[in-house]
């Protein structure tokens, strides 16, 4: 009779390291996105209870949901542009000398400055001419658009913001990534 292999290894316990977890970057106004995350939670959690649970779903929860969410994503989007964690294409900076990176990340500050800029003033044509209330309760649509309005005023003016602090320091995330390292091992 054979003798099964020394499994052993296999069977040892997963030993989880736990990472540390790093707060400090954290401001007041991102409890903003927190707070409504959580609301969103709960109403969905009501659609849910009331739909499947008690058959008979409330009206409002669908068409509240999709506002927080909105409201979620535009109010999030100014945390990531604060932090510059908005998604970038890094692959070209590494083999482009210094001065060029310098010059495309000033261009890229512009572009998205500018981006931001076009968007409020767009959202709040939309949220001028918007003279809808919401279909399930009395309130004006043009409020939430308001809202996606005031969330690009400080996309725009943290962009900015970003633009003078690269040029003041000549250094960011795509121009010396070698001093940033340890900051975006603690983002990872």
């Amino acid at each position: 009779m054979k003798t099964p292999p020394d499994d052993h290894h296999l069977t040892a316990p997963v030993v989880l390291e736990e990472e540390k977890i790093d707060l400090s970057d954290q401001r007041w106004d991102d409890s903003i996105v927190l707070i409504l995350f959580w609301v969103l939670a709960g109403v969905v959690f009501l659609q849910f209870f009331t739909r499947y649970v008690l058959n008979d779903s409330v009206a409002w929860t669908e068409e509240i949901a999709r506002f927080l969410l909105i409201g979620v994503t535009f109010i999030g989007s100014i945390m990531a542009t604060r932090k510059q964690s908005h998604i970038a294409v890094e692959f070209i900076y590494r083999w482009v000398p210094r001065t060029g990176r310098r010059i495309g990340q000033f261009l890229i500050d512009v572009i998205t400055t500018s981006f931001f800029i076009m968007l409020a003033v767009l959202s709040a044509q939309i949220a001028g001419r918007t003279r809808q209330m919401m279909v399930s309760i009395e309130f004006p649509k043009s409020s939430v658009y308001w809202i996606v309005v005031a969330a690009f005023v400080c996309m725009a003016l943290y962009s900015a913001w970003n633009t003078w602090v690269h040029l003041r320091d000549g250094t960011s995330k795509l121009i010396d990534p070698e001093k940033f390292a340890d900051h975006i091992r603690a983002i990872d």
